[in-house]
């Protein structure tokens, strides 16, 4: 778990408090919005967490 820790710190730049809150939410809720914003910038931030070896996915916002 610390790994997805380490992930969400490098690649998004979240404190580390953050980045355990999400990986938490990841462990207890199977999922967490780790970033939004245009889709363009999302679908990269997928292909980052897959080089990682991370599941990561684009859903729209519901809102």
């Amino acid at each position: 778990m610390s790994y997805v820790t380490y992930v969400f710190q490098t690649v998004f730049g979240y404190s580390r408090e953050k980045a355990e809150k999400l990986m938490m939410d990841v462990h207890h809720k199977g999922k967490a919005v780790v970033s939004n914003g245009a889709r363009e910038e999302m679908e990269r931030d997928v292909q980052i967490l897959h080089s990682y070896g991370l599941w990561a996915t684009v859903q729209r916002d519901s809102a």
